[in-house]
């Protein structure tokens, strides 16, 4: 596609107006369109049928940075060789000259609509964007109309819908029977796991790609790019060390950062970007976070594995990386006293004291202050000993409840409130465990009649468990000589 701004124009014969129909879908009708400037010029490129892209030379320099740098080439392209390297999947589909559709998931601003519009040009495509934000199905039949007179004129149509996991299903169902017919290829760009976002229906038919933020060296290239375009000063190898750790990965973010410091160096007439006064004009930093997105999940993930993997530095690390990206502390406390159920366990019964502790404590101080003792909370249970045996126990004896049938209680072990009850055997024979030796009934069952001792918690050689084991050992043993007798 041409830089500027383009849209697709349609000529009727006979009608004294001119159609305009932008690739956002809308139309929009002018009357009497009035005479162009002398030193202004559109050039024009027939797209198929009677459509022509037109090109408005002087909105090139009214555009963002971010799409002034647009790679026109994949050879320009930055990043992304794990599906764009030489033999890769995504490379092989721009060689073989057969599109196909596709999910492109990323995080922000590392190339999605980039690709989208590459392979429109390289296969000569019809390039209709959707923004499912902004769409709807209105949008979606007007491009199935885009293409259908497109492939009337033997030429193919790409729609790329970004924000894809924004449709619903009907809206998502509405692109099933074009993509299986092969009316056009859709192209759907995403930073949701597809697998949950996108109906398995539209997955089946789209090879799903997944791509990663951008490195620092990659990052380091569209700066050095972006400062040639803006003309910046020059600036502190320190300070681009830190333009490239606030744009986090994200290509459009860091150009968009470029061109604000652009402008704020010129109007402040600066000979060089010092770290200082990038520090001054960025401000505060915020990573990039979806709270309740993949990225949060992941993140969550880390600092869980990393507790239960015994590395402290990796729990800091995490926890304050989701305290940095905004996560809500209150919501770090509680998944922090899971990890203390689920992954310390009886291995060392303190740690879910102090996990309870912890969230009082940043209840009563909040933040900053409450933070310090989260973060004590998750060194805590990093090195402490770990055991998931009662975990594994609790889901063995619900797994074992919901395919086993309603079992009886026996009748020594029923609750005798009433003489009625009483008459009925309710309690009958029960041994009232403080009244027997070392205040334990040897030989007693527990279980419903005719059930066999499912084993279900078996602690582990680690921490406190190791005193456990040894009591249920004996306390076993205890059992097995009453009953021998």
């Amino acid at each position: 596609m041409p830089i500027g701004v383009s849209h697709f124009w349609e000529w009727p014969w006979s009608a004294n107006r001119l159609e305009t129909r932008m690739n956002t879908g809308f139309w929009h009708f002018w009357r009497n369109l009035p005479s162009a400037p002398q030193n202004w010029k559109a050039t024009t490129r027939k797209t198929g049928g009677f459509f022509y892209e037109v090109t408005h030379p002087l909105a090139h320099s009214h555009q963002p940075l971010a799409e002034r740098l647009r790679p026109k080439r994949l050879s320009e392209v930055v990043g992304q060789q794990h599906v764009l390297g030489e033999g890769m999947a995504l490379r092989l589909a721009f060689e073989s000259g057969q599109p196909h559709s596709c999910i492109l998931w990323g995080p922000p601003g590392v190339g999605k609509t980039t690709i989208a519009r590459l392979m429109a040009d390289a296969f000569d495509a019809q390039f209709i964007s959707i923004s499912a934000v902004l769409g709807g199905v209105k949008d979606i039949r007007e491009a199935v109309e885009q293409a259908q007179v497109a492939l009337a004129h033997g030429r193919r149509t790409i729609v790329f819908v970004d924000e894809v996991h924004r449709f619903n299903k009907s809206q998502q169902d509405a692109f099933l029977a074009h993509v299986e017919s092969g009316l056009f290829t859709f192209i759907g760009a995403t930073t949701e796991n597809p697998s949950f976002e996108v109906n398995a229906a539209l997955l089946s038919r789209a090879a799903v790609y997944v791509l990663q933020p951008l490195a620092e060296q990659d990052l380091k290239q569209i700066v050095a790019a972006a400062l040639v375009e803006c003309a910046l000063p020059a600036i502190e190898n320190i300070a681009i060390d830190r333009l490239i750790a606030y744009a986090d990965g994200d290509a459009r973010r860091l150009l968009n950062t470029v061109e604000t410091l652009s402008v704020a160096a010129r109007q402040e007439r600066l000979e060089q970007v010092t770290d200082l006064w990038l520090i001054k004009v960025l401000g505060e930093r915020m990573r990039r976070y979806d709270k309740g997105g993949d990225q949060f999940y992941d993140s969550i993930s880390a600092l869980h594995k990393s507790v239960r993997g015994s590395d402290p530095d990796a729990a800091l690390y995490w926890l304050v990386r989701m305290l940095d990206g905004g996560a809500d502390p209150r919501y770090l406390a509680r998944r922090l006293i899971r990890m203390a159920s689920e992954d310390v366990g009886l291995a060392d019964p303190r740690a879910l004291r102090l996990s309870l502790d912890a969230a009082e404590v940043y209840e009563r101080m909040g933040s900053p202050e409450g933070e310090l003792a989260l973060a004590q909370c998750a060194v805590y249970l990093a090195v402490a000993p770990k055991s998931n045996a009662v975990y594994k126990a609790f889901n063995e004896a619900r797994a074992l409840v919901k395919k086993d049938g309603t079992r009886p209680v026996p009748m020594h072990l029923r609750n005798a409130p009433t003489q009625l009850m009483k008459s009925l055997d309710h309690g009958k024979g029960y041994r009232y465990a403080h009244d027997e030796v070392d205040g334990f009934a040897a030989g007693e069952s527990y279980l419903p009649d005719g059930m066999s001792p499912p084993d279900f918690y078996r602690p582990v050689e680690r921490g406190l468990e190791i005193k456990i084991a040894e009591k249920m050992r004996q306390l076993k043993a205890l059992n097995d000589a009453n009953r021998a007798n």
